[in-house]
């Protein structure tokens, strides 16, 4: 016997907008994380605008900067439409991600319009929420991604600009692009940024104001990878980092540098390893080696993180 797949109402399991789905969500931004492939950590619910409150607060913990999440237990209407642009240009945010339970196609078209037509400093997701169940089993979630930032069509306005960059930024620029690409294809990092004309390249670790930050020097023949603490982090979290020392290296299999710059208020952690990196034919073993560190700095950074957010 094959039992049937049936549709549940939102409101079956969430009454209210405001006091069960939000909270809700609030609580399991890690699904909303992995539907679009970002590192999201909770600020606030209700955040105060104006005359109006944002649903939810979250930091995108690659950039370091302010997610807005609007939902709605009903189709998309173009009042939230107008609260999510409002509440993203008064709090600075880096992306909004719209939650329904039904989008029209003016507002698909909308998103996907305002992602074709902005920055790459702001993107815009739509996310359609289901509940399905199988007979009388407990309902499941499902979230459907229905709009998301067209990166070929930011790649391409990024080209446009490459004309205007120096000799150098160029060269970060091709770098960085050949090493997302190369970690991309191991599937193992589910949020990368988009290659920038600069000397870093920063990867997401699950906590907001610490990072890893690979680095690209063509004055020293030098690339790394260097975890980054945020100065309103320090105190907290460079002693817990210490204190892991052996774990962390172990996993790693390498000796780090531990806050080389000690009268930086900022702090680093760290590893570096020189490159002819003049000659573009040695680019190939330095990104496969940067890549390498990456996933093994990201593996054994991101467990330290959550061990010690669970003990909290």
């Amino acid at each position: 016997m094959l039992g049937e797949i049936k549709n549940v109402s939102l409101r079956k399991i969430w009454k209210n907008e405001a006091y069960d789905f939000t909270p809700w969500l609030a609580e399991n931004l890690e699904r909303i994380s992995e539907s679009l492939g970002l590192e999201l950590e909770f600020e606030a619910k209700e955040v105060s605008v104006g005359p109006y409150s944002a649903d939810i607060l979250a930091k995108d913990t690659g950039t370091d900067k302010f997610v807005v999440i609007e939902n709605q237990l009903e189709k998309t209407n173009h009042d939230h439409l107008g609260k999510c642009i409002t509440y993203a240009s008064v709090l600075d945010a880096s992306a909004v991600i719209w939650i329904a339970s039904k989008f029209t196609e003016e507002h698909k078209k909308a998103l996907d319009w305002l992602n074709d037509h902005t920055s790459d400093e702001i993107g815009f997701y739509g996310i359609k929420v289901e509940l399905w169940q199988i007979d009388d089993s407990q309902p499941a979630v499902k979230f459907n991604v229905i709009s998301t930032p067209n990166e070929i069509v930011r790649q391409a306005a990024k080209r446009k600009e490459q004309g205007e960059l120096s000799e150098t930024r160029k060269t970060q620029l091709k770098f960085w692009t050949n090493f997302r690409d190369k970690i991309s294809e191991t599937g193992k990092i589910r949020s990368l940024q988009t290659p920038r004309p600069q000397y870093w390249f920063d990867v997401a670790l699950g906590k907001s104001g610490i990072h890893l930050s690979n680095t690209f020097n063509t004055d020293k023949n030098e690339i790394g990878a260097r975890v980054y603490i945020g100065n309103k982090q320090v105190d907290e979290w460079l002693p817990y980092f210490e204190s892991k020392k052996e774990q962390i290296e172990s996993q790693i299999g390498s000796k780090l540098e531990w806050n080389p710059n000690p009268d930086n208020r900022d702090k680093i952690i760290g590893l570096t390893k020189h490159f002819k990196l003049e000659n573009k034919k040695e680019w190939d073993q330095a990104i496969i080696w940067l890549v390498g560190e990456t996933l093994k700095f990201k593996k054994a950074f991101s467990e330290a993180i959550k061990e010690k957010i669970k003990s909290a």
